[in-house]
This record gives structure tokens, sequence and C-alpha cells, in this order.
């Protein structure tokens, strides 16, 4: 009788066990694989926030095509307003509910939460954010990343360089954020001019917070810069350009690839952005791969109808994600996902990008960087200047 109580008392605790078991994987279910976002939806980078849209839009895509290994995608998507602080308690909301986070936004984000997401063991997909976040962690801490981002250093030197290659300046001035971000840039933007023999005449910083530029566009003026590298927001670049306009300054403009939106800058800036060179990191609207990943995102959500280049980007991320799930098999664990990753060799996103490979050794997949300018507001027009850079991997 004690060895029948024993084995029916066995029985039921491994019956109460059972569920606990199955919970192990965040964010999976029988029928559904949770994926979470935080993003600046509000705030002075909310234009930046239609990443998140459009990694959502591509995951009901992909739903509309009856899911991932029998699973469908559903997506919890937070506001952050491209503030650390609030960031960081997105994800320590999400970290235990989501399987993954797909897109995390802003170097000055990624910083705070990277010791988070390391310590969680949540992989991170896609984050947008200066790969040096991550490249300075211990190996490790990264096991879970998979990035896709140019190295906010490598970029400016580019930048610096291009100045002088392609419009003969010899003096630049930088307009810079005053966080992580504007800050590699400039790292970069001096290391370029000296290779370049051009001098940094100015640098000038802004807050996130402020909102009145006149002071800052006429320091630029007064530099009597040829040329003015942007690292900001889209609302501040447009910003200082209206500013810089009003006070009969009008340099040649270098922009970040934050800023390669060419249909979000023409609506802002109109003939103002005639001309401007920015960075591109992969395929965009008017070449054939993005049309086709963009023809599935309007039908899927027209809204997004003006703001297909940062959709487009986060459609990219969300692809990424797809693909590890499909190479992780029927039972997702986050060990087997990112095991699964590791496998993506020599792979682009749709034909999005240039060829990625992440494995154990290397988990910033691409550093790429590619130039275009802008031609005419009326047709929204571009040129691309160049092909992709061959920037290393570094992390």
């Amino acid at each position: 009788m004690r060895v029948r109580s024993g084995v029916l008392a066995a029985a039921a605790l491994f019956a109460l066990a059972a569920p606990a078991v199955a919970q192990k994987v965040p964010g999976v279910t029988d029928t559904e694989i949770v994926i979470g976002i935080t993003t600046p939806l509000s705030g002075p980078a909310a234009a930046w926030g239609t990443t998140g849209q459009g990694a959502e839009t591509w995951a009901k895509y992909v739903n509309s095509q009856g899911g991932v290994n029998g699973r469908q995608i559903r997506v919890v998507m937070r506001d952050d307003g491209y503030n650390p602080g609030r960031a960081v308690a997105n994800v320590n909301e999400l970290k235990d509910q989501v399987f993954a986070i797909v897109g995390l936004l802003g170097t000055a984000v990624l910083n705070a939460n990277k010791d988070i997401v390391a310590e969680a063991k949540i992989p991170v997909v896609w984050p947008f954010g200066n790969p040096e976040v991550f490249a300075k962690q211990p190996r490790d801490k990264v096991a879970g990343v998979f990035m896709v981002y140019p190295d906010y250093t490598d970029e400016g030197e580019f930048l610096a360089r291009q100045a002088a290659a392609l419009e003969k300046a010899k003096k630049v001035a930088m307009f810079y954020q005053n966080d992580d971000y504007g800050k590699g840039g400039l790292e970069g933007v001096k290391r370029g001019a000296g290779k370049a023999g051009v001098s940094v005449a100015a640098e000038v910083s802004y807050e996130v917070t402020d909102r009145e530029l006149g002071t800052h566009a006429l320091k630029l003026k007064e530099s009597g810069a040829d040329a003015v590298i942007l690292y900001s927001t889209v609302t501040h670049a447009a910003g200082v350009i209206r500013e810089m306009a009003k006070v009969g300054y009008r340099p040649k403009i270098f922009a970040s690839f934050p800023l390669g939106d060419r249909h979000l800058m023409f609506k802002l800036l109109g003939e103002l952005w005639e001309g401007a060179y920015y960075d591109v990191q992969g395929s965009v609207p008017g070449e054939p791969a993005a049309d086709r990943v963009v023809e599935i995102l309007l039908k899927q959500d027209p809204k997004l109808k003006g703001r297909e280049s940062l959709a487009l980007a986060g459609a990219t991320a969300m692809i990424a994600m797809v693909e590890g799930l499909k190479r992780a098999g029927k039972n997702p664990t986050r060990e087997n996902f990112i095991a699964a990753m590791n496998t993506i060799k020599d792979w682009s996103p749709e034909g999005l990008t240039g060829k990625i490979t992440w494995n154990k050794d290397r988990h910033h997949g691409l550093n790429p960087i590619r130039m275009q300018r802008a031609g005419k507001a009326a047709d929204a027009s571009f040129t691309t200047i160049t092909d992709y850079q061959p920037f290393p991997a570094h992390f």
C-alpha cells in the first residue's frame, strides 16, 4: 500500500509539474510565439518608431501565410519615447513574457539594457544602435544578440572622407546628438577628417529635449564650414536645416543613415533636402528588392504610406527573426533559436541587405553602409553614389 501511495504521490507531483515544464519557454504556446518590441512611438524620435510598426506588419503578413512551424506570431509593443529609463522598464516587463526582443532602438537604449538582456538570456534580434555597445561586452554576454548595423565611428569616418572627395570640402562642421549616438559619429568624423586633410571647424551638440535650434544654426554658419555632417533625429535635422536656411547658410549636407528616409526628409524639408548626401544600410524604396517588400507592407497596413523606408527597416528585422524561428524547428527554445541563428551564413533577408553571417564567434553579422544623394523634391528622386563599404564586423 505504501508503494502504491508513493507511486500515486509521484504521479500527482509529475502532473503538477508538467504544466510548469511546458511554461519554461517564455512567450511560446502551442499556437503562438510572442515577440517583444520597445520603440519610440512618441517623443522627438517618434518617426523612428515606424520600425516597430514595420516589424509588426511583417509578422501579420507571415501569419496570413500560415505562421511559422504551425504557430502565429504575436507582437507586444511598448512605447519608450526614446528614453532609456522607459526602455529599461519596458524590457524588464517583457523579458519573462516574450520569446525574444526585436528592433531595440537607440544607442543609449542599448547601453541601458545590455546587462538586463544578457542576464535574462533573451535573444535580441536586429537592434538599432551602435555595435560598439555590444563589442565592449564579454563574449558570453552577447551570445543572444544578432546585429546588422553600421558602426557609427566607421560611418563618421566615411562621411568626412566623402565630404572631401565628393564636394572638395576643406572644413566640415558637426551637428550631433549629445549622447552615445552622436558622440560615436563625432569620433569617426574627427578620424576621417584627419585622414582626408579636412579640418573640423565646429562641434555643435544638442539635447534630445531641445526645440529651438536657431543658436545651433548660427554656430554652424559662423564656423564657415563647406559641409555639415548630421548625427541627429529626423526632427532635429529638419529643424537645424530650416534654421540654417533662414540665416542664408546652405552648406553641403552629409547625413548619418538614420536620416536616410528620403520621402520623410522631403516631406519635412522640400527643396532644402535636395542634393543632400546620406547613408543607407540596405535596399530602399525605388529599388526592386525594397519595392517587393514595401508592396506587401502597404497591403497589410496602408497607413505606412509615406514612411516606407523606416517600415522596411523594421520589416527586415522581423524577417531575420522569422528565419531563425524556421530553423529552430517545431519546438523552439531560446537556446535552440540562438543555435539556429548561428547557422546563418551569406544570407540576405528578401535581398534587402548585403550578405549576413552569424555564428558563435560573430554576432555583428554585417557592418553595412552605402551612400546616396537626394534628387528633386517633386519626385523624391535619388542617386546611389557608392556600393556597400567593406567595414569589418566588431563582435
